[in-house]
């Protein structure tokens, strides 16, 4: 990858670091590469040391060189696809907990209320543990809720999460959300590593913005990103640029 031709160090020590650039700059690679090598759980997915699609990241993980100032053992890697696979995963299981419990009423309809009870327990808890750590009907809301209740329910202080285009199951009001959720966890004392393609999500104060469309990657400021401005100009004037993509000769 271009983009880590002669980098020979990141530095991702602020608490809110960004790997933005176009689709194949490497910006996701690297993520993965980071999360092989720090050893974080995937969320809805086999780790990311066990994905055999991600053979030439474990490559790439075996190069890097991790230099700690305090050791994250908690966190977690998450990547949009993981996500909307693990939500749907939620609302098979739960329906399936539901199932059992009807043909448990059916198969107990003959015996004591205390019997049906106890062979009830395991659904039912495994229910309410569901309904307590990502709320009820979690198929009801939409990606960006569930993704925002998801998100929450695994938060914890001092974590680590390297997060891979979140902005795919968010709005831009969600997005505002995410952001407040981040800065929450930020003061005490969680780091975040987000690739994204949402100036919303690069615009977080403080954080350190990395453009691997710089060879090599380097950081550069939010004012300065082509993405940024693109997405400025375009909101400006949207008119122009259709005008110019939509002409006869086209």
């Amino acid at each position: 990858m271009p983009a880590l031709h002669g980098l020979e160090t990141i530095d991702l020590g602020c608490p809110v670091c960004c790997f933005v650039g176009e689709n194949g700059s490497g910006k996701s690679t690297l993520m993965e590469a980071l999360a092989i090598a720090t050893g974080l759980p995937t969320v809805g997915s086999v780790t990311a040391a066990r994905d055999r699609s991600l053979a030439s990241q474990a490559r790439l993980a075996r190069c890097l060189k991790l230099v700690w100032t305090r050791r994250a053992h908690r966190g977690f890697f998450l990547r949009a696809e993981d996500f909307f696979g693990f939500a749907r995963r939620l609302v098979e299981m739960r329906t399936e907990f539901k199932e059992d419990l009807k043909e448990i009423d059916k198969d107990y309809r003959d015996r004591s209320d205390y019997a049906r009870m106890l062979a009830k327990g395991p659904a039912n808890r495994s229910l309410g543990e569901m309904q307590n750590r990502y709320g009820e009907d979690l198929d009801a809301n939409s990606h960006g809720e569930s993704f925002l209740k998801l998100f929450q329910s695994r938060l914890v202080p001092g974590g680590l999460y390297l997060l891979d285009e979140p902005e795919a199951a968010l709005s831009p009001q969600s997005q505002l959300a995410f952001l407040a959720m981040i800065k929450s966890s930020v003061d005490d004392g969680s780091q975040f590593v987000i690739a994204t393609h949402s100036p919303i999500l690069m615009a977080i104060p403080g954080a350190t913005i990395y453009s691997f469309d710089e060879r090599p990657a380097g950081a550069v400021g939010f004012d300065d990103l082509e993405h940024v401005n693109l997405m400025r100009d375009f909101l400006a004037q949207p008119e122009r640029f259709i005008r110019h993509l939509w002409t006869d000769d086209d």
